[in-house]
């Protein structure tokens, strides 16, 4: 339908444009009048304070935040690790990650009753790691970038990959111990 077609069917309606009876505005006022004399006064005093209060806060969490990005805290740094050097190290870091989640993820598609064991004690070993890459995090902020804590945070991903990868060559040699047992048995 056009917008003129439209426009003409609405002609054709007949809207209520009559005038409301004398002293509709008065009997509007009187009922808002007691409407509000019927309310509890507490919540009024209440309402009259939340106002200056919400104000308040909401204008100290953005001077929270402004000073955050001013100063770079730590605390405000959406960044942590590597990521937070420099570019190139945001990129090591997120190849790292993305490495290690692909091979968990191939780690946990074989998982087995053979190959049960071998996976736990890998993800046990991953915990240890990433409890001591988190206390270099920790190391990263309070020496200031230090490049010998850059060095270990990269080699405790590379020691996480290789890890993982032991454990995939322990899996695949498990897969070929029970193949070739299978075929004997056939056989």
């Amino acid at each position: 339908m056009k917008n003129d077609e439209y426009f003409e069917d609405l002609k054709k309606l007949n809207f209520d444009i009559a005038e409301p009876n004398s002293g509709h505005e008065d009997r509007f006022l009187e009922k808002l009048d007691r409407r509000h004399q019927n309310k509890d006064p507490k919540k009024g005093k209440l309402r009259k304070l939340w106002i200056p209060l919400s104000s308040i806060a909401a204008a100290l969490i953005i001077v929270f935040f402004a000073f955050g990005k001013v100063f770079n805290t730590p605390a405000f740094a959406k960044e942590t690790g590597l990521a937070a050097v420099s570019p190139q190290m945001k990129e090591t870091q997120d190849f790292y990650s993305t490495l290690i989640e692909r091979e968990l993820k191939s780690i946990e598609g074989e998982r087995s009753p053979q190959t049960n064991k071998i996976i736990n004690d890998a993800l046990v070993q991953l915990e240890t790691l990433e409890k001591e890459y988190n206390k270099l995090k920790k190391d990263l902020l309070e020496s200031g970038q230090d490049k010998r804590v850059i060095y270990a945070m990269i080699n405790n991903f590379q020691k996480r990959i290789d890890l993982l990868n032991q454990v995939l060559d322990q899996i695949e040699t498990i897969k070929q111990l029970n193949t070739q047992k299978n075929e004997t048995n056939i056989i």
